[in-house]
């Protein structure tokens, strides 16, 4: 296996991990009840999707 001869400066090492941070996560807005949620899904706080009641909202 070939090694390498010099070793690789910092700038060299951080330009190539610019690419490596998570996008932030895109949210939608509720229809309903107005709270950030994740796109076509049902919201977490109030249990509905597209206007209608899906599931009965937790006990947030």
């Amino acid at each position: 296996m070939p090694n390498p001869k010099r070793r690789h400066s910092k700038a060299r090492k951080n330009k190539r991990r610019a690419h490596d941070a998570l996008p932030s996560v895109g949210l939608s807005v509720c229809t309903n009840c107005q709270e950030k949620k994740l796109p076509h899904r049902v919201c977490p706080h109030c249990g509905y999707y597209k206007g209608k009641e899906i599931v009965e909202p937790r006990g947030i």
